[in-house]
């Protein structure tokens, strides 16, 4: 906190110092970005960005990209500090990688570009600001966030980040859905459990809860769908159609080979 302070007195006192401080807030799908600009001897400038329908990185991104726009049109600033509460945004602006928010890390760029071409002096600086260092000037730009209220009352449109990710958790509701009704998923589908006992609920978020342990192995996950919905040719499943034929486990310790005795109890299989 001690260096926000630093910077800020250093900018107040030099004309070419532009100090942008920014917070981003979501409400009812509404995200609302907004800035104080802090110039030497002149008012603090407030802006307010609004997106409709986006994730809150493509929010923040879309409001420094805003408020980058507007502190390079200042005359005579050849230094901008952008304190934020959300560096993990700014740093998509220098990734190489392919990423969602690329449109607005180019239109970004772009900006730097005209900005450093002008002068080579001329230089930007991003500074953390996490909201629980409750700094003075961070803290008096979130509250202007979250106070402000937003009535849509316009055409808008959800991108593509959103779009996606609302039919996606609209897939997510119906498959628990489906699977509440005893007759859907049948007695003899493996519950999986979390390390608190809890069953574990369907996601898409890092390859989901299991499917990620898979490492790309079709013949794992192969065998694993089979365990899960009990369709294994094991001995309780040979049972079901060679009633004649022998279903016994071959560790020699059990009656039926099943799938419980197979994950938690043979010994053919406990080390692995």
């Amino acid at each position: 906190m001690e260096e926000l302070d630093n910077i800020t007195l250093r900018a107040l006192s030099n004309t070419s110092f532009a100090i942008v401080i920014s917070d981003t807030s979501i409400k009812n799908h509404v995200a609302t970005s907004i800035s104080h600009i802090h110039l030497h001897n002149r008012p603090v400038t407030k802006t307010i960005h609004r997106m409709v329908n986006v994730f809150t990185t493509e929010a923040e991104l879309f409001a420094i990209w805003c408020n980058i726009n507007q502190a390079v049109s200042i005359t005579n600033v050849n230094h901008i500090v952008i304190i934020t509460d959300s560096l993990h945004a700014a740093k998509r602006i220098f990734n190489s990688l392919s990423h969602p928010y690329q449109i607005h890390s180019a239109a970004i760029l772009s900006e730097l570009k005209k900005f450093f071409s002008r002068n080579t002096k001329n230089c930007i600086e991003f500074w953390d600001c996490p909201s629980k260092q409750k700094w003075p000037l961070h803290m008096s730009v979130e509250e202007d966030s979250k106070s402000f209220e937003s009535i849509l009352s316009f055409f808008y449109k959800s991108s593509w980040n959103y779009y996606g990710k609302r039919e996606s958790d609209l897939a997510i509701l119906q498959c628990r859905i489906y699977f509440q009704v005893a007759n859907s998923k049948k007695k003899s589908f493996l519950d999986l459990l979390d390390d608190n006992h809890n069953p574990i609920e369907p996601s898409n978020v890092k390859g989901s809860p299991w499917l990620q342990y898979f490492s790309m192995l079709n013949l794992l996950c192969a065998k694993a769908t089979r365990a899960i919905i009990n369709n294994a040719l094991i001995g309780k499943y040979r049972l079901r159609f060679f009633p004649r034929k022998d279903f016994s486990c071959l560790c020699s310790m059990y009656p039926i080979e099943t799938r419980r005795h197979i994950l938690y109890e043979c010994s053919r299989f406990n080390k692995y």
